[in-house]
């Protein structure tokens, strides 16, 4: 969809420095502390509620924070409104004006700040060609599916030639396979742009599939800050054990252990010895089967290739790789050695 045409942006650092957000006792944010490189795609990660799109929002401007420091570029920007800061924002709602065509739509704010009407044609024409809607321009959003006005939205992000973007949860409102292909194309425009990307989302598919960088809250604060190799390999809490992986890993408590076992369902395999399990349900899914066992009054799933037909109430053993196991203290949450 997308051609190499660059628009010779480059990307800017984000840098929060313990930044809190409350309403009375309330804290939506709880002296949060991160970096992105410059040029870096970051997915801010956590359920309905952890404070990511507080967090986005404080980047913007569009929310300040009740302490703590923003820094964009090397910048202090803490107490600069939205249009000083150099962000573009992509919501989730698309925010596309109904009355307004295509190209207005994608004009909109470069009008607002009184870009020249030649300016504007420039960073229009390169917009268009990267993302393939000039045969979109004369028409209006309801005029669009979900996944043109997703482009939409995005080429007046890019026509803003913004060092950073923040998207809030911009694909949510898309069908699983047109996520999918957006994800591809929204990560294939942040490498080309060479912009600093804040991602959030609440789908942990999305954060491993795109991000160089995860921010993986929790309560309003960070609960790891990794790659999505290593908060996959080396989840740092029980809680970003069992947010991460599809299937999430299995948790559980074994005798002998004084410590909570954590293990990957495609950790696990069929073996002569190992841990005892009774078969519960058997759920092929094509590539592979899950299978959910009875382990002491815990479930416990595996991931095992090919198809796996085994009844109800089967005895069996799951044997595994020590190398693939995690403990956990059953206290805290955090990962024991």
């Amino acid at each position: 969809m997308m051609s190499e045409t660059q628009l010779g942006m480059t990307g800017a650092s984000v840098r929060l420095e313990d930044v809190s957000r409350r309403w009375g006792s309330t804290a939506a944010l709880d002296r949060v502390s991160f970096t992105v490189k410059a040029g870096q795609f970051c997915v801010l990660l956590g359920p309905s509620g952890c404070g990511k799109t507080t967090c986005l929002r404080i980047v913007a401007g569009l929310d300040q924070a009740t302490s703590g420091r923003v820094e964009i570029g090397g910048r202090d920007v803490t107490s600069l409104p939205p249009a000083a800061r150099g962000v573009a924002m992509v919501f989730q709602s698309y925010a596309l004006f109904p009355h307004l065509s295509v190209e207005e739509n994608i004009r909109f704010g470069l009008k607002a700040r009184s870009v020249p009407v030649a300016e504007q044609a420039r960073r229009l024409e390169k917009a268009v060609e990267i993302l393939g809607i000039s045969a979109l321009l004369a028409r209006r959003p309801g005029q669009l599916s979900g996944g043109q006005q997703q482009r939409v939205a995005l080429g007046r992000a890019i026509v803003a030639e913004a060092p950073v973007c923040l998207m809030d949860e911009p694909l949510s409102n898309l069908d699983a396979q047109l996520r999918a292909e957006m994800r591809r194309e929204i990560l294939a425009l942040q490498r080309r742009l060479g912009i600093t990307m804040l991602y959030v989302t609440h789908d942990q598919t999305e954060a491993m599939a795109m991000a160089d960088q995860v921010i993986l809250l929790r309560g309003g604060r960070i609960e790891q800050d990794a790659p999505p190799a290593d908060l996959y390999a080396s989840p740092a809490t029980r809680f970003a054990a069992s947010f991460i992986g599809t299937p999430p890993m299995n948790l559980m408590r074994l005798p002998g252990e004084s410590a909570e076992i954590g293990l990957r369902p495609e950790a696990l395999h069929l073996a002569e010895s190992g841990i005892a399990a009774r078969v519960i349900h058997a759920e092929y899914l094509g590539a592979d089967t899950v299978l959910s066992c009875d382990v002491d009054g815990q479930t416990v799933l595996a991931r095992l290739p090919g198809r796996v037909q085994l009844a109800q109430g089967t005895a069996i053993h799951l044997g595994f790789n020590p190398g693939d196991l995690h403990r956990f203290d059953p206290s805290t949450g955090l990962k024991s050695t």
